[in-house]
């Protein structure tokens, strides 16, 4: 796939912008610039300039000025693509941007493909293939957790857990395969009973991170919540006053809501999907019956549920509501919404209070209209996902193709245990170990194929 033409492209968001950048790599990226440069000093050419260093100056098309700029160089191999790369820093017009561009294109440059400047980094070793999607997760971060995760990846966080299991089962299955080499002589190398260790921590490890993608895709997508509850309860109130908008129609008519209304929202730097469903009732109303089905199956999808319970109603109807969604519910955390909490006595919110409540369950008392309290729900929200608890360097998986190829080599590696516990023959070892070093490497680009890369990189921005 790799190629030596010289790439340029806009790296900076289209539209108009105080500064732009456009960015040309390759081995002709600053020649192609001094063409057209011109310093305020007589004779001064980019080619003669050190690395890591800006120059100011102008850019003209033939005698014809188009913009001052300032010039970054950066020089093979310590750049971000490993190869020279120029960075000219612009003014933000459009038309300036594209006269630019254009002129690179004329002058030798090609337009880069999106992702190609992150793809050459990977073809040069500048980083490996997890490290290069997780520019694409920290460039769409659009949270704290997230972007914690993300750069956590791009330092080589997840690339380090990877190299060492390899390398450990790498230095095993050279032994095994030697013993295949002199199976006449009935020799044995590779110690089982290390062997067996090893595999049931890598076995271990891979589950550990296999399970973290649960969490990992929450936070690069947002935590699912389901707001759920009867008819009237305050649901839409609630979905609106958290995303500080109109979003859902709010009426005194039960069953107003009749379909699932989703939004995402970051609240305090944590990024949640809210699913505000269709009020649970008994109705003989074909549609909106069809709402209630949706509304339990993002029961099952979510990962925190907001039970919203109406504390005007009478307490036996609000323990029957809970018993009922406990009862749906498994491993999601639960908050009970205690809404209307200003239209009654203080009796009745002790009665509540009193229920004995679960480890995965909180509860909270609040008055969406009036947005009363909304900050300790946010703040029990915040507490049941527990993102707050995730360290820098914490190895979460975040990407779909990571998540599958840790489940086969997950697999894999389980064979590995189960035939060295029933004593089978090297060759069966080392075909499972060999199939576990296969999916391990695929996930950091050591063994990787031109249609993973294309379909990888087809998602990035141009410029980047």
């Amino acid at each position: 796939m790799f190629d030596d033409s010289t790439i340029c492209a806009i790296s900076t968001p289209a539209g108009t912008g105080g500064i732009a950048v456009i960015r040309l790599s390759g081995s002709r990226a600053i020649t192609i610039v001094d063409s057209v440069f011109r310093s305020p000093s007589p004779g001064k050419k980019l080619a003669d300039q050190a690395a890591n260093t800006l120059h100011f100056g102008s850019i003209y098309k033939e005698s014809i000025l188009l913009d001052e700029v300032v010039i970054g160089l950066f020089r093979a191999p310590h750049s971000y693509t490993g190869e020279d790369v120029a960075e000219i820093s612009c003014h933000g017009a459009q038309y300036v941007q594209q006269q630019i561009l254009r002129l690179m294109i004329d002058s030798g440059a090609v337009l880069a493909q999106p992702g190609e400047f992150t793809q050459r980094a990977f073809l040069n070793g500048k980083m490996d293939l997890s490290q290069a999607e997780a520019v694409a997760d920290l460039i769409a971060s659009g949270n704290s957790a997230a972007h914690r995760v993300a750069l956590n990846q791009m330092r080589g966080g997840f690339s380090v857990e990877i190299g060492q299991l390899r390398e450990q089962l790498l230095h095993f299955i050279t032994l095994v395969e030697l013993e295949l080499d002199f199976s006449e002589e009935d020799v044995e190398f590779a110690d089982r009973s290390q062997l067996l260790e090893l595999s049931r921590k890598i076995a271990h490890l891979l589950r550990k991170l296999a399970d973290s993608f649960h969490l990992g895709n929450a936070i690069k997508n947002g935590i699912p919540v389901a707001i759920i509850g009867e008819t009237n309860v305050g649901k839409s109130t609630l979905l609106n006053a958290l995303l500080n908008e109109e979003k859902a129609i709010v009426s005194d008519i039960h069953g107003t809501t009749r379909d699932v209304i989703e939004d995402v929202v970051n609240l305090d730097g944590v990024q949640f999907r809210f699913f505000d469903t269709a009020g649970l009732r008994e109705t003989a109303d074909t549609i909106e019956n069809l709402g209630i089905e949706r509304s339990y199956r993002k029961l099952e999808q979510a990962t925190l549920v907001l039970l919203v319970l109406d504390l005007t109603s009478p307490l036996e109807v609000i323990l029957g509501r809970i018993k009922e969604i406990r009862n749906k519910i498994t491993n999601q955390k639960l908050i009970l919404v205690a809404n209307k909490s200003d239209l009654v006595s203080e009796k009745i919110r002790k009665e509540l209070s009193s229920i004995t409540l679960k480890a995965n369950e909180s509860l909270v008392f609040i008055a969406a209209k009036s947005k009363e309290n909304l900050a300790g729900l946010t703040g029990l929200m915040h507490e049941s996902v527990s993102l707050f608890k995730i360290q820098p360097e914490d190895v979460i998986v975040t990407n779909i193709r990571h998540y599958e190829a840790l489940t086969k080599a997950l697999d894999a590696i389980e064979r590995t245990i189960f035939g060295l516990e029933s004593n089978l023959s090297g060759e069966f070892l080392s075909q499972d170990i060999r199939e576990c070093l296969h999916y391990l490497g695929a996930i950091t680009g050591q063994i990787t194929t031109d249609e993973v890369l294309g379909n990888i990189f087809k998602h990035f921005c141009i410029g980047k």
